[in-house]
């Protein structure tokens, strides 16, 4: 750690609370600029402190917005908390947006020349990875599914050795014997193991995902519909080579509701996709000999494909956060949008998502349209979505976490200002509804609940072939088809959970680096990842999928 390193932050000159780097203990005084702090109680890291002396209805501002309202009075240097702060935001409007913003894009001469290998398709997009697909269209054929998994993997090559395996053998022994639960519990079980990826028989294709989910059937219609939009997303996804579809029958969400919706997004979709219907067959035994026989066919197509050189500008990235802590909005966001506009500047897309994580940002992101239109839908698509979580009991307000509370984000609208930093400085190119894709290139606003796996299933389903994943508490989660680089805010986070998380921009909280400089490396190591280097959530097969029911989910 750098020995001058900062102890205390002031993120904008509008804010009035600044955030401590480091533990600071009570009794305690600091010099920052030119003011002298004394604390009256402990602060810990990445939470923050009054600037000044507060009342009550006083406003906060961090990022440089509104942030918060003082609920009663606050003495200088002291502790900003749930217990004297809550949640408050700026009225937004989209009626005076000024069309066609003037942004200058970064030099970006270092990537201009780069390329990633990828999986060229007809359509002109490009995969960061060559997935098939099994999906069943309603809950009723998640046992199917699992049943060909055991099936397939292991048979063509794709299954492999556990990079963790448990000596339950050893319990058992010392069990019999009349060990004591103290012994037992005392007991090291963990066995380590490299992982071994056997001889794969289709080595062009870099996995058979198999998705489950408890939808299709018993919600409303459209639900069903949106369902299978989503699903169709997945197919379209650069990174799938084609789809097995196990179909029940007599569902809501019907074969020929996602014929439709394919045909919306990619009507000219040249991937093999086969539908299997099990009421349409003799027994359940002929549905799977089936989706067998027509998965393997598949797999040899997709087999034709390999891994050729593709610009930068054919990536479309996800911007998402979870398990967030005070650090995030200094270091790991900023440094996704440093990444974002990089991108943006050499033609390529980004996606940023979440939309009750723009709580309190709204109107900048408003100002930031690039067309009156988009401003107003942006605007339409965040009041409809709080009034509804609302009347169900809840609202944005609610969305932060325990555990982003216990860590320093105290109001929605303080986790907002730093979630709303993945998203760089670009103009927004398109505003997306839930399941609607990435047509244009640059910085595009989809509307997900900030819940990580519902958040990066949508981004998937809207086409993004790598999502960036920043962290400051830790997550596993990953996605079936969409490799997840999984980015920490501080280090000792990194050195905690190493086997989850892929990178470090903790360097920046301990003053040894800069956001641009973590940023670059961040993107040399995205362009490995989407050339084929495995992320520690693929290597543990964390394939997690969880469509959103449009339902109260924050």
């Amino acid at each position: 750690m750098a020995e001058n390193k900062q102890k205390i932050l002031r993120i904008d000159t509008k804010d009035n609370i600044l955030v401590a780097l480091e533990d600071l203990k009570q009794g305690t005084s600091m010099l920052f600029e030119n003011q002298l702090y004394v604390f009256p109680e402990d602060i810990p890291a990445k939470h923050k402190f009054a600037i000044q002396d507060f009342k009550k209805e006083d406003a906060i501002y961090m990022y440089g917005v509104l942030v918060g309202k003082v609920k009663k009075d606050i003495p200088r240097g002291g502790l900003i908390s749930i217990s004297n702060i809550e949640h408050d935001t700026e009225q937004y409007s989209s009626k005076n947006v000024q069309e066609k913003k003037t942004w200058h894009p970064l030099d970006v001469t270092k990537f201009k020349e780069k390329t990633f290998l990828g999986y060229h398709r007809a359509d002109g997009s490009v995969g960061t990875e060559n997935n098939w697909l099994i999906i069943p269209l309603v809950f009723c054929q998640n046992r199917n599914v699992e049943v060909l998994k055991k099936a397939l993997l292991d048979k063509l090559g794709f299954g492999k050795k556990q990079h963790l395996n448990l000596n339950i053998d050893t319990l058992i022994e010392d069990y019999k014997s009349g060990a004591s639960v103290e012994t037992l519990l005392a007991k090291n079980i963990l066995i380590e193991a490299e992982e071994d990826y056997k001889n794969q028989l289709f080595p062009n294709v870099d996995g058979i995902r198999f998705l489950t989910h408890d939808g299709g059937c018993g919600g409303s219609t459209s639900d069903a519909v949106t369902l299978c939009n989503l699903l169709a997303g997945y197919i379209n996804n650069p990174n799938v080579a084609g789809a097995t579809i196990l179909s029940l029958g007599c569902q809501h969400a019907q074969i020929d509701i996602l014929k439709k919706a394919l045909g919306n997004i990619a009507p000219d979709i040249e991937k093999p996709i086969y539908f299997l219907e099990q009421q349409a067959l003799n027994s359940e035994k002929e549905l799977l000999a089936e989706a067998v026989k027509k998965t393997f066919v598949g797999l040899i197509e997709a087999n034709k494909t390999t891994r050729e050189p593709a610009k930068l500008d054919k990536l479309v990235i996800g911007l998402e956060c979870g398990g967030s802590d005070g650090f995030s909005g200094i270091s790991a966001n900023p440094v996704l949008g440093y990444v974002s506009d990089i991108i943006v500047s050499l033609g390529g897309a980004t996606i940023l998502s979440e939309f009750p994580e723009l709580n309190g940002v709204e109107q900048e992101l408003i100002n930031r349209c690039q067309s009156k239109e988009n401003a107003d839908k942006f605007s339409r698509i965040m009041t409809s979505y709080n009034n509804k979580a609302t009347l169900l009991g809840s609202g944005f307000s609610a969305n932060p976490s325990p555990g982003n509370i216990k860590d320093g984000l105290i109001t929605d609208a303080i986790k907002s200002a730093g979630a709303a930093k993945k998203g760089g400085t670009s103009p927004v190119e398109d505003v997306l509804d839930y399941t609607e894709q990435v047509v244009k290139p640059g910085l595009n606003l989809l509307c997900t609940p900030g819940n990580d796996v519902e958040s990066t299933t949508g981004l998937a389903g809207s086409g993004a072939n790598v999502i960036l994943f920043t962290t400051g508490l830790g997550t596993p989660t990953g996605n079936p088809i969409t490799p997840v680089i999984k980015v920490s805010s501080n280090t000792r986070l990194y050195q905690r959970m190493h086997d989850v998380i892929d990178f470090n921009t903790g360097g920046i909280i301990d003053g040894e680096t800069t956001i641009e400089e973590t940023g670059d490396v961040l993107l040399n190591y995205l362009i490995e990842v989407a050339s084929g280097k495995p992320t520690k959530a693929r290597s543990l097969e964390q394939n997690d999928f969880i469509p959103w029911k449009r339902g109260m989910s924050l």
